[in-house]
């Protein structure tokens, strides 16, 4: 997958060199490109903002820089070539989830810009970008964090960027449910005993209370998830399995019944 990221801050991005998606450039998996939106200005100050039409507070990003920015982003693929897909992240955008992630991770080529003031020049958004985006109710300096939450989510899963696929399959959203509660040694901690389903070696008891704690988890902490979802027989709101603990969200009380942190 190629990835262009347009920002006048290319600093930010420097964690993109490290972890699953730094391993991931490296074995060849995700191509990188980083551009400073500046050296498409063509003024002794390299001016990126201006004030807005109709008055108010803040700046807004200029068309000129990102026209000329984004014209030779996009032609510079190869010839015949698809265009690439461009997100523009702003919290006015459609919200960010796990499915548009799995559709992203199918794209061969992604650009992504960065705005930043109060945005960049509609003119710009209505002619380039495919989709905005948000990362949550809340408002950011500007699209560089959200670029590095989404291409995380995207570049996990891609073929060979994680070690164990099943991890992938597994995920928080992936079926729909919150991931539930996760234990390692050792089997007693500080009076904190691992569920012993978890120790018993029974795959199809494991497997019953994982999902059973997923669904418990989900109703208690994002209960809208679980719209049109079909919990089965035995996977209703609490459960009934014989480790099920009715109306109990299982990552906020450890087996003891003191409140984890």
């Amino acid at each position: 997958m190629r990835v262009d990221i347009i920002t006048i801050f290319p600093e930010y991005l420097s964690p993109l060199e490290l972890s699953l998606v730094g391993r991931a450039r490296n074995r060849g998996i995700l191509d990188v490109h980083l551009h400073d939106l500046r050296q498409w200005t063509s003024d002794a100050h390299r001016t990126v903002d201006d004030a807005p039409y109709g008055g108010g507070p803040g700046m807004v990003m200029r068309p000129e820089p990102w026209w000329a920015a984004l014209t030779e982003v996009s032609g510079s693929g190869p010839a015949g070539g698809r265009s690439p897909r461009i997100i523009v992240p702003t919290p006015v955008g459609r919200p960010f989830t796990q499915a548009y992630a799995d559709g992203l991770a199918g794209e061969p080529w992604l650009v992504f810009c960065c705005g930043r003031y109060e945005g960049i020049d509609a003119r710009v958004i209505d002619e380039w970008a495919d989709d905005e985006i948000s990362i949550g109710d809340y408002v950011l300096a500007g699209g560089e964090v959200a670029t590095l939450v989404m291409l995380e989510a995207v570049t996990r899963l891609l073929p060979g960027v994680v070690g164990n696929a099943e991890s992938v399959a597994d995920d928080s959203f992936a079926n729909g449910l919150l991931e539930p509660p996760v234990y390692t040694r050792p089997p007693v901690w500080r009076d904190r005993e691992v569920p012993a389903v978890l120790r018993s070696g029974d795959h199809a008891a494991i497997s019953r209370w994982r999902r059973e704690a997923a669904v418990r988890r989900t109703t208690h902490r994002r209960p809208d998830l679980l719209t049109g979802i079909d919990l089965g027989r035995d996977g209703g709101p609490h459960g009934s399995g014989p480790h099920a603990n009715p109306g109990t969200d299982p990552a906020s009380t450890d087996p003891a019944g003191r409140v984890a942190q």
